[in-house]
């Protein structure tokens, strides 16, 4: 099971880096434009979508025994800002995506099998395996980029990262 979270985690921060190479590429008056998703801007739903693994993290970290080598891994702080950014903002969010992303690589590469057993609090007080979260979190950030990749497609822009060249995988 913990190969396929490891997989999971590589896939997502293949896809992370490709949309935010994608959205360089937009002037910040489009990256900001509000494009009628919750998160409003493509911008914004990126944020999201960054901004989510350390939360998750801290629920998984938070049930780990101390000395588990998982709970060991440090997430860089990101400041996750509401509405529209500026530029030099962006430049910042872009900074911190490969370090979440590896972050979240690493942490998952450390949890041992029995961790994924390890009961967490969830959102609504339930406790739940960690392997529970985790595929909440995946499920969750794959179908934030799907939404983000419909943004991209009304905007003319290719991205077919569905994920079938599996260069990622190394």
């Amino acid at each position: 099971m913990k190969e396929e979270f490891v997989m999971f985690a590589k896939y997502l921060q293949d896809k992370n880096e490709k949309f935010g190479v994608l959205l360089d590429k937009l002037s910040n008056a489009e990256r900001e434009k509000d494009r009628g998703s919750y998160y409003k801007s493509a911008s914004g739903l990126f944020r999201h979508i960054i901004g989510t693994p350390a939360f998750f993290a801290g629920m998984i970290q938070g049930a780990l025994a101390d000395g588990a080598p998982a709970k060991t891994v440090a997430f860089p702080n990101f400041e996750y800002l509401e509405g529209e950014i500026t530029e030099a903002q962006w430049k910042q969010v872009r900074e911190v995506t490969a370090k979440i992303d590896a972050a979240f690589l690493d942490l998952v590469s450390k949890l041992r099998n029995e961790d994924l057993q390890t009961k967490a609090k969830w959102f609504s007080g339930d406790m739940v395996p960690i392997y529970f979260v985790l595929h909440s979190l995946i499920a969750h950030q794959i179908h934030h980029q799907g939404a983000l990749s419909q943004i991209l497609d009304e905007l003319k822009i290719d991205n077919d990262l569905s994920g079938i060249n599996v260069g990622f995988m190394g």
